[in-house]
Order: C-alpha cells, then sequence, then structure tokens
C-alpha cells in the first residue's frame, strides 16, 4: 500500500472556505512534533527515506500519542507516493532513546498544527508548519498510484489550488534547505 499526497502552499482561510463550500467534513486539529533520524548505516537524504518518531496531542492538550514511521523512496516522478510503514509506541520519548542507543542519530524535529478534513475519498490537511508557513496536503492510502494521484489533483483544483504549485520536498527537506 502506498500514501498517495500532494501538496501545496496555500492561505487557509481560502481553503476553509472552500471545503465548506465543497462539503468536506471537519474532523479533528491535532498539534504533531516529528523527530526525524539518521542512520547509521545508510543516507537517508541520499536513498529518500524518512524514519521520524512522531508526537499526536490534540490541539491544547499535554498527553500526546506517539507513533514510529518509516517512509520509503518515492515511487512516483508526479506526487509524493511512497510506502508508509507506521505503529504506535507507547512512549516517543523511549521510542527516541531506542533509535539513539542503536546508532540512529537527530536530525531535526518538525513541529505543526495540523486540521484535518474528509472530503470525496481523500483526506485534506491544512498544515501550520513551524518556520515555513502554511500548506495543504490531499492524500489518501492506494495500489494505484497514478489514479489516486490523478484524484488528489482533482481534490485540489476543486478548492481553487493548482496542481502544478506542488512541493515534492517533504517538510523536512524544507526546513534543512
Amino acid at each position: 500500500m502506498y500514501e498517495v499526497e500532494v501538496k501545496v502552499p496555500a492561505d487557509h482561510g481560502d481553503v476553509r472556505d472552500a471545503l465548506e463550500s465543497v462539503g468536506a467534513a471537519e474532523r479533528r486539529t491535532v498539534e504533531q512534533a516529528d523527530t526525524y533520524y539518521d542512520a547509521p548505516h545508510r543516507d537517508f537524504a541520499e536513498t529518500d527515506e524518512a524514519l521520524r518518531v512522531r508526537r499526536v496531542s490534540e490541539a491544547g492538550a499535554e498527553d500526546a500519542d506517539a507513533r514510529i514511521t518509516y517512509k520509503g523512496p518515492k515511487v512516483d516522478s508526479e506526487s509524493k507516493a511512497r510506502e508508509e510503514i507506521e505503529t504506535g509506541v507507547e512512549d516517543g520519548a523511549d521510542a527516541g532513546a531506542l533509535f539513539e542507543a542503536l546508532g540512529f542519530a537527530p536530525a531535526a524535529t518538525v513541529r505543526k498544527t495540523r486540521t484535518y478534513y474528509a472530503y470525496d475519498g481523500y483526506t485534506v490537511v491544512l498544515d501550520d508548519v513551524e518556520g515555513l508557513g502554511q500548506f495543504v496536503e490531499v492524500e489518501r492510502e492506494s495500489e494505484d498510484v497514478a489514479s489516486a494521484r490523478e484524484g488528489a489533483f482533482d481534490v485540489l483544483r476543486r478548492l481553487g489550488l493548482d496542481p502544478d504549485e506542488q512541493i515534492r520536498t517533504s517538510y523536512l527537506g524544507l526546513l534543512l534547505e
């Protein structure tokens, strides 16, 4: 299964209005802190992979859930489609300590506030990323990358956004530029 994602910079006020006009359902708002790790045995920047510990809390809450995610190299030249393996962990700090004990070094932490919407079989996410600004992601999991990508482009157009403005670089990559 692949996570097929397209991301564009966008003003959230305009996009919220568009989401309301097309009948998208707002799901929830969360705060995320994603700590990315460098591997001791290969260069993830060269292999286009990522390993992270994500801590997620409901906006304003102090308790955080934690997940470990591996993202494989992009498999599509027109989107950010890639294999994604994710699992929950009891304690994000312990997961990070385990990675460090094995020689993985923290590379950077990306902090963002995300608001999720459901629309036409896709998840639309409004991201406010610390140090970068506002973005919109349209994503879904699929085995059919091309079809899911074209559907995501269509969702962007219905929201008044231009798929040609897509950014395929991760937030981590943007922060490290």
